[in-house]
């Protein structure tokens, strides 16, 4: 690591000390019993340029090695002392990287920088009822219709669930293979009609809202697929 790396992890270390003191901390209680975070933290967090670290420039977001990244999540779980923030307002980092590693540059353009601004939210849509670590077993499929898919079934304990503007989502797009090949992922927006979310009851993590997901013949386009080989 060279001065300038270091220099760099300070300041970071110590900003996001500051911030989790003055902009965290004093309404975190209030977060807790209200089951979420004003949407407003993403704004926050996405200025300070939190949100975009480690992606492409072209995107809206600052190139940084892991150690950035590792030395931010570190400070700002440890001066929150909330699991449910931090689960919450990154949100992103599960569920953009099947986006930005294997997404049409098209559809990277249209989801990542408003998610980067903290102006979109984005979840991961994986966990089903039934099948939580086996990936493999997932129900919910996704059949060609024209330029549409259609999507059935539902996710369950899915981070920002109840409010995130671009699912990301496994689907089974092969009925006739029952394991791991058959499974396809699509950006599904949070707005498409036959979504609805239900949100669930926790034990802690109170302030990060989760959500229970069905799927009612939604229709994304052909565009919204992951996949450029859908």
């Amino acid at each position: 690591m060279t001065a300038f790396e270091a220099t760099d992890l300070a300041i970071i270390e110590d900003t996001a000390r500051r911030f989790a003191l003055a902009e965290v901390c004093p309404h975190l209680g209030a977060w807790e019993e209200a089951g979420e975070f004003p949407r407003e933290l993403y704004r926050k967090l996405a200025d300070m340029g939190w949100l975009g670290l480690g992606y492409p420039e072209d995107l809206g977001g600052m190139p940084a090695p892991w150690v950035a990244r590792i030395v931010l999540s570190r400070t700002l779980s440890r001066y929150t002392g909330s699991g449910g923030v931090m689960a919450g307002a990154f949100s992103h980092s599960i569920g953009l990287p099947p986006i930005l590693n294997h997404g049409s540059d098209e559809l990277k353009r249209r989801v990542i920088p408003d998610v980067l601004a903290g102006a979109k939210i984005s979840a991961l849509g994986i966990t089903e009822p039934g099948c939580g670590s086996d990936v493999s077993g997932l129900r919910t499929s996704a059949r060609r219709e024209g330029d549409h898919y259609v999507v059935d079934g539902e996710k369950v304990f899915i981070t920002s669930g109840m409010r995130a503007d671009w699912i990301t989502a496994a689907v089974r797009t092969d009925p006739g293979n029952k394991g791991a090949g058959g499974i396809s992922m699509l950006a599904i927006p949070g707005d498409a009609p036959g979504l609805t979310r239900a949100p669930l009851r926790k034990m802690g993590w109170l302030c990060s809202d989760t959500a229970h997901l069905r799927f009612d013949g939604v229709r994304p386009q052909r565009q919204l697929a992951v996949s450029a080989t859908l």
